[in-house]
């Protein structure tokens, strides 16, 4: 479903994935607020959630569309891609944010149907948004920015979630490896490692350390240079920055937005 909002010049067609809550829900406000136009999307089952935030991004002034898919599967995220162009005429950011990360598990617990779809979601569903965005990007032949969610699991292994930590590993080599391939389309491509956010998806982890939130959270934040833990906002800003003409120098990299737990 799409929704048109007073017409107001455009920097072009943002696409958010995982767009429901969270990050994504952040990102999608602030590439609203900077002038994009917004494809959201999401799983079918968070089509409310997503239809709150549309609401936010056309009083914003811009125009959205909800695009309902699940990236794990390639005939819904080349249908998403499609249904971004139909509806706001064109694909000139895709941001990968959709990701899981399930019950904190060692390596001895997690069993292969755990992994496998860790895997399915985090990684190639972001091979299938790279894939799909560059395909319309190169066809459009205006460049474009394509735009992935790693973490800081990806630049250090966490012990109980090593299906986690792997796909995010995977998130910085496919970044790397499509950076080299699109740059000679004008394509860059790079990800955002945020630390501990507090987001729906990280409120299960105090529970499963065993702690309350508020300490867990606060021990998160004393491994900080910062002494704060990122919001959704925080990381915003750096897709933000990713997204815009400035950033055209800058590819195949994977930028940690984490308070400063974790240094390159």
């Amino acid at each position: 479903m799409s929704s048109t909002a007073q017409s107001l010049e455009s920097k072009g067609t943002a696409l958010v994935t995982g767009a429901a809550q969270g990050i994504g829900r952040a990102i999608a406000l602030r590439l609203a607020a900077d002038g994009f136009d917004v494809a959201l999307n999401d799983i079918p089952s968070k089509t409310a959630l997503l239809e709150g935030v549309q609401a936010e991004v056309i009083a914003a002034g811009r125009r959205t569309a909800v695009v309902c898919a699940d990236v794990s599967i390639e005939t819904e995220v080349r249908d998403m891609v499609v249904r971004t162009v139909q509806e706001l005429g064109a694909l000139d950011v895709m941001v990968a944010n959709a990701g899981i990360c399930k019950a904190r598990k060692t390596l001895l617990e997690v069993d292969v149907a755990e992994w496998d779809r860790t895997f399915a979601v985090n990684v190639r569903g972001t091979f299938l948004c790279y894939q799909y965005a560059a395909k319309q990007m190169i066809q459009q032949g205006r460049g474009g920015r394509i735009i992935g969610a790693s973490s800081g699991a990806g630049k250090q292994g966490f012990g109980a979630l090593p299906d986690y930590s792997a796909s995010k590993f995977a998130v910085r080599g496919l970044t790397q490896a499509a950076a080299l391939e699109l740059g000679k389309h004008g394509i860059t491509v790079n990800a955002y490692a945020p630390g501990g956010v507090e987001t729906p998806m990280t409120e299960q982890f105090p529970a499963l350390a065993g702690m309350n939130p508020d300490a867990f959270f606060a021990m998160q934040a004393k491994g900080t240079a910062t002494g704060r833990n990122p919001t959704p906002e925080d990381i915003a800003t750096v897709v933000s920055f990713l997204a815009s003409k400035e950033s055209g120098f800058i590819t195949g990299q994977s930028i940690s937005a984490d308070g400063g737990k974790y240094f390159d």
